[in-house]
C-alpha cells in the first residue's frame, strides 16, 4: 500500500528533531557530530503507526542554513509537511526559507506546530500563533490545523497525531503508475550484503531481481534486497521510504542526487524548459545567465538561468525560462525545482518543469522569435497531451520520436501512452514511418517532405524535359542526409498512393509528366533513328554518332538518344554501341532459326551468320545471353529455352 510521507520544516533549534522523537520514540540523529552539536545535518527517518491502519514516513530535516541543501532532498517526495515554530522565538530565517522551498517543491498541505509550549506564557503562545497564521496567508498552510505541543512534557503530542490520523485517513491512497524513480539520499556499504542506496520512491514499483539504471549515468544494477522502515519486503511502490542492496556495485560508482529509475525511462540532458518564480523577498533584480545552483529532487547542479524574454526579472516576476546546466539530468516534465544563488547560497525562486528534452531556445531580439517561444511555453503549460505530442514531433522533425522518446517527454508509458496516441493516429495527425521501431512523424513534417520532393521533381522536369524522370537514389539525395531511407520510403509511398508521382523501375516522374520535345528535338530523333536504321548491324559507336550530329548541342544528342531507349527504338548493346530494335529483333530471329536448325551457334559461326567482326560480334553475343535467348555451353552457345 502506497505510503504517505511526512516532512518537516523549519528554523535550526526549534526543535523537529524532539517532537519526531515524541512522536515516534525514534532518534533520527544518528550522526556523532549531530549529537555532539545537537543540531540535524543530515536527513532523519522514522515511521508512526497511526490508529487508521496506516503507516506515516516521517523525514527530519536540518534546520541550519548550511544544510539547506539537504533539507530541500528530503521535501522530494513530501506529501505533508509539520511546518514547525518554536514558541520563544517565532518567525525565523530558516522558517521562512523552508517555507518557500516547501512552496516552490509543490507541497500541498501541512499541520502548523508550535513547539516549546512550555517555554512561555499563554499570552505569549497566543502572539506567536497570530504571527504564524498572518504569516501564512494566502499560502497553501492558510486554513492547515494548527497544534501547540511540547515535546517535554508530551502536551498537545495525542492532539498531534489525531491530526496526522484524520489527514492520512482521508486520503485516497491510489499507485502511482508508471516505471520506478527514487532520487538517492544516501548511498553507504553495509558488512556483509555491499552497497546500499536509500531514498523516497516517487513513482512505480520495484521487486528483488529486477534491474535500476542510476540516471544521469550509464551504470546499471540488479536489486538484491528491499527494505522499508528496517523491514524486509520483496516489494516496492510509491511513497515509500526505502532502502535498496544492490548486486554487484561498488558505492564509489553510485552518488547522492541520481536517480535510480527503471531502464529506458529517464534521458539525460543539459536543458530544460521551465516555469520560474523569482521570488518577492528577493532584494534585487534576476539578470539574464545567471549563474545559480539548482535543486532537482536530490541533486544540485550548477547552471544558468536563460531568460527568453525580457533581460531581467523583478521580485516577485514569474517567467517562462530554460535552465542550462554544466553536467546532465534526468527529469520529467512536472518535476518540481529550487533554485539557490551561486553565493552567497539563498534560496531565489523554483518551479516546475515542462520540458525534459527542449530545443535550444537562444535570447532573441525579435517579436516573431518571441513569440515563437511564448507559443512553445503555452502548449507546454495549457496544452493537451495531444497537443503537447504534435509539439515534440514537430520539434523533432524528419528525425521523429519513438514510442520511447514520446513516453519520456510526456512522462507518460506503457498503455496509457497507447491510449493517448489513438486519437492522433486515427485522425492522421501522427504517421508511423517505420512500426518494427515504433518511430513516428508528425503529419506536417511528413506533408513537408512530401511537398519538398514534388517540387524537386517539378525543377527536374523543367530542367531536364527529356528525361522521363529521376532516380529514387536522386531524389532521396535532394532531401540532404539528415532524411533517413525509411522516411523518405514512407513520404514516396505516399505519394504514390495519391497518385500523385509514377515509378517505373528505379525512376520516379510526376504522374502529369510527358516527354515535349521541341521542333529541334522532334527533327533530331528523327534522324537519329534513321541514322541506326540505316547502319545496320555495323552499327555507329556513340562517338561517331556524337560526330555525325555535331551541329546539335552535345547534351540535348544524349537526352534524344536516352528517349530512344526508353521508346524502344534503340537498344542498348554496350556503354559504347546502341542498334535500331529492328535490327536486333531480326538478328534474334536469325539466330534462333540457325540455332534450331544446326543445334548450337559459336563466334566464327555468328561471324559467318553477320559478317561482323569481333568489335560487334562479341558484345552482341553477350547480348543475347543477357537477354537470356542463349546461354553459352563451353566455347557454344544454344537456345535457351531448350535448357528449360
Amino acid at each position: 500500500m502506497r505510503e504517505i510521507v511526512l516532512g518537516t520544516a523549519g528554523h535550526v533549534d526549534h526543535g523537529k528533531t524532539s517532537l519526531i522523537r515524541a512522536l515516534t520514540g525514534i532518534e533520527t540523529d544518528r550522526l556523532k557530530e549531530e549529537k555532539k552539536r545537537g543540531i540535524t545535518i543530515e536527513l532523519g527517518f522514522a515511521y508512526l503507526d497511526l490508529p487508521c491502519g496506516h503507516r506515516l514516513g516521517i523525514v527530519d530535516v536540518p534546520g541550519h542554513e548550511k544544510f539547506v541543501k539537504n533539507m530541500v532532498a528530503g521535501v522530494m517526495g513530501m506529501d505533508l509537511v509539520a511546518f514547525i515554530v518554536a514558541a520563544d522565538e517565532g518567525i525565523m530565517p530558516q522558517t521562512r526559507e523552508h517555507f518557500e522551498i516547501c512552496r516552490l517543491l509543490g507541497v500541498k498541505e501541512g499541520i502548523i506546530v508550535i513547539t516549546k509550549k512550555d517555554m512561555v506564557e499563554a499570552e505569549w503562545l497566543d502572539l506567536v500563533e497570530e504571527e504564524v497564521r498572518d504569516f501564512c496567508v494566502g499560502s497553501f498552510l492558510e486554513d492547515a490545523p494548527l497544534v501547540r505541543v511540547s515535546s517535554i512534557t508530551g502536551e498537545g503530542i495525542p492532539e498531534l497525531k489525531e491530526e496526522l490520523d484524520r489527514f492520512v485517513s482521508r486520503q485516497e491512497l491510489k499507485e502511482v503508475h508508471g516505471p520506478f524513480r527514487l532520487p538517492v539520499d544516501r548511498i553507504f556499504a553495509m558488512k556483509g550484503f555491499g552497497a546500499v542506496i536509500t531514498g523516497t520512491s516517487i513513482s512505480g514499483r520495484v521487486a528483488i531481481g529486477e534491474e535500476l539504471r542510476f540516471y544521469p549515468s550509464e551504470l546499471i544494477a540488479k536489486v538484491r534486497g528491499l527494505q522499508v522502515h528496517s523491514q524486509s519486503v520483496e516489494e516496492v511502490e510509491a511513497g515509500h521510504r526505502t532502502a535498496i542492496n544492490l548486486q554487484g556495485v561498488d558505492t564509489a560508482l553510485v552518488e547522492r542526487g541520481m536517480v535510480a529509475a527503471t531502464p529506458g525511462c529517464l534521458q539525460a540532458g543539459y536543458m530544460l524548459d521551465c516555469e520560474f518564480l523569482y521570488l518577492a523577498a528577493n532584494e534585487k533584480p534576476l539578470k539574464h545567465r545567471t549563474r545559480v545552483r539548482v535543486h532537482l529532487g536530490t541533486a544540485e547542479v550548477m547552471g544558468r538561468i536563460s531568460l527568453l524574454a525580457q533581460d531581467e526579472m523583478l521580485p516577485g516576476d514569474e517567467a517562462a525560462v530554460q535552465l542550462l546546466f554544466e553536467e546532465p539530468v534526468a527529469v520529467w516534465p512536472g518535476d518540481r525545482y529550487v533554485v539557490r544563488s551561486y553565493s552567497p547560497a539563498t534560496t531565489i525562486g523554483g518551479g516546475r518543469v515542462l520540458g525534459n528534452q527542449p530545443a535550444r531556445k537562444r535570447k532573441r531580439a525579435t517579436d516573431q522569435d518571441r513569440s515563437l517561444n511564448a507559443a512553445v511555453f503555452l502548449v507546454l503549460q495549457q496544452g493537451t497531451v495531444e497537443e503537447q505530442m504534435l509539439l515534440f514531433l514537430e520539434e523533432s522533425h524528419t528525425a521523429g520520436l519513438t514510442a520511447d522518446d514520446l513516453s519520456i517527454r510526456l512522462g507518460i508509458f506503457g498503455k496509457q501512452l497507447k491510449k493517448v496516441m489513438n486519437g492522433p493516429l486515427s485522425t492522421r495527425k501522427i504517421v508511423v514511418v517505420d512500426s518494427a521501431a515504433q518511430r513516428y512523424l508528425a503529419k506536417t513534417v511528413s506533408d513537408g517532405v512530401e511537398e519538398t520532393l514534388l517540387a524537386n521533381l517539378a525543377a527536374f522536369h523543367r530542367d531536364n524535359p527529356l528525361q522521363s524522370g529521376l532516380s529514387k537514389e536522386e531524389l532521396r539525395s535532394g532531401l540532404g542526409k539528415r532524411v533517413e531511407q525509411k522516411v523518405f520510403q514512407f513520404c514516396l509511398g505516399e505519394l504514390l498512393k495519391k497518385e500523385l508521382v509514377v515509378q517505373e523501375e528505379s525512376e520516379v516522374r510526376l504522374t502529369t509528366h510527358r516527354v515535349a520535345l521541341q521542333a529541334d528535338e522532334k527533327a533530331l530523333q528523327r534522324d537519329l533513328e534513321e541514322w541506326y536504321r540505316q547502319k545496320g548491324l555495323a552499327t555507329a559507336t556513340i562517338r561517331e554518332s556524337m560526330d555525325r550530329f555535331a551541329d546539335a548541342p552535345e547534351t540535348m544528342v544524349k537526352e534524344v538518344l536516352a528517349l530512344l531507349l526508353r521508346q524502344g527504338k534503340l537498344v542498348k548493346i554496350s556503354e559504347t554501341l546502341y542498334y535500331h530494335a529492328d535490327t536486333i529483333n531480326a538478328l534474334a530471329q536469325d539466330i534462333t532459326a540457325f540455332i534450331s536448325r544446326e543445334g548450337e551457334i559459336d563466334a566464327p559461326r555468328f561471324k559467318e551468320l553477320t559478317g561482323l567482326t569481333r568489335k560487334f560480334s562479341i558484345p552482341l553475343l553477350e547480348y543475347f545471353d543477357k537477354i537470356k535467348l542463349t546461354i553459352r555451353v563451353g566455347d557454344t552457345r544454344i537456345l535457351r529455352k531448350k535448357v528449360s
